[in-house]
């Protein structure tokens, strides 16, 4: 019995890190933080407390705080493009996958994902998938804070 509570506290204990990361994130969030300021004259990201942990005070995109997990077009009294507003309809929602594909193609990728036509507000395109993968892994620590 002591060898089996052993096992599963250990294992529990090694998962600890995969949860605290960030809903899986892969990327870097310290080189996340050097490529999100591309995306600082559009978001910012406020927790729940009102406290800004990155950006300035821009709102032409909505907040980015809790992204990872959340359906998309659900910030509260933020207006969405109608591509933005089927996409939460279908409930798409933003894990790493998702957030790199639609970051590095935002009107195609929820197109595709919605299968409506349409145009994303977002003009911003993550050049290189590290890039994108980076910003959620950043995005996702701030969240973890």
């Amino acid at each position: 019995m002591k060898t089996k509570f052993a096992v599963i506290a250990a294992t529990l204990l090694a998962a600890g890190p995969v949860f605290a990361d960030g809903h899986g994130a892969s990327g870097d969030a310290e080189a996340g933080e050097k490529a999100f300021r591309q995306c600082i004259s559009c978001h910012v990201v406020v927790n729940e407390a009102g406290e800004t942990l990155a950006g300035k005070a821009a709102k032409t995109g909505p907040n980015l705080y809790g992204v990872a997990g959340r359906v998309a077009g659900s910030v509260e009294d933020f207006r969405y493009s109608k591509l933005l507003e089927a996409a939460n309809g279908a409930g798409v929602t933003y894990d790493e996958d998702t957030f790199v594909h639609f970051i590095m193609d935002p009107s195609g990728y929820m197109s595709e994902a919605t299968g409506e036509k349409g145009r994303s507000k977002m003009s911003y395109r993550a050049r290189k998938e590290d890039d994108a993968k980076n910003i959620y892994a950043y995005l996702t620590s701030l969240a973890a804070e």
